[in-house]
């Protein structure tokens, strides 16, 4: 989901791969038992704003623990901010262009994504995540394999966006809820690197299915960044203007 773009880092799990057998249902088919596990296509397509309010835990961050909001807007508008010591960090993008706000003496002045920061950000999936009318947007799926994850069996499906570019999702094998996300990302100079992203905590929000635990970072000797949300609210009203360059005066609601 983009909605946690705010939260991609790499993350080392230990998984292993379990060939399939004639008898596990098809790329399609999880795709399709997916999308009925988190409440369904046609109550997804319904959510027009999602707002996740929470905290992180990072030791990587000025603070252990930090609130944030994220909120999110058809097709592909997000606003993070995240509060620390008195003072707020915003990133916005509002489907074409974004901006990073940060704490700063006097008036902060917002900087505009690097064009790496522009690839993520449009590469995006909006509320919807990377699986639900993944065919409807061009996007393939193929199933790999069958690993294992924290002691669970999960399908391991490889998604190429119609954008170009590969994707890899887990999706749980009894619950046919997502497990992991990863996707190839511009690094801080410029080599492509896997990023991850565990879920877990999944709770039901007005009939949809919402993971409330996002785990990010890690690997060995690393100490995991934890994203809890708690509290999501739907279809709340969200002028196009939230999206905007948060530096420049526009009404907030």
């Amino acid at each position: 989901m983009n909605r946690v773009a705010a939260a991609a880092i790499a993350v080392g799990l230990v998984t292993s791969s379990i060939p399939a057998s004639a008898a596990e249902p098809s790329a399609a088919e999880i795709v399709e038992k997916n999308a009925a596990a988190r409440g369904g296509v046609e109550a997804w397509r319904k959510i027009g704003t999602m707002v996740w309010i929470g905290h992180v835990e990072s030791a990587h961050a000025p603070m252990p623990i930090m609130q944030f909001k994220l909120e999110q807007k058809r097709p592909n508008k997000t606003r993070l901010q995240i509060n620390a010591l008195g003072d707020k960090s915003v990133r916005t993008f509002d489907g074409v262009n974004g901006w990073k706000l940060r704490p700063a003496h006097g008036r902060p002045e917002a900087q505009p994504y690097t064009p790496q920061e522009l690839r993520s950000a449009r590469a995006g999936h909006g509320i919807d995540g990377p699986l639900i009318d993944s065919a409807a947007r061009g996007n393939s799926v193929v199933l790999e394999s069958l690993d294992e994850i924290g002691g669970r069996k999960a399908y391991r499906l490889s998604v190429r966006l119609a954008s170009g570019g590969d994707e890899r999702v887990w999706v749980d094998a009894e619950t046919y809820l997502d497990l992991r996300y990863d996707r190839m990302v511009d690094g801080p100079a410029g080599a492509p690197r896997w990023v991850s992203a565990t879920y877990g905590d999944y709770r039901n929000v007005e009939g949809l299915r919402i993971p409330f635990l996002i785990t990010t970072g890690g690997g060995p000797g690393a100490t995991p960044d934890k994203m809890q949300i708690e509290t999501v609210v739907l279809n709340a009203p969200l002028d196009d203007s939230t999206f905007g360059n948060p530096a420049a005066p526009h009404p907030r609601h």
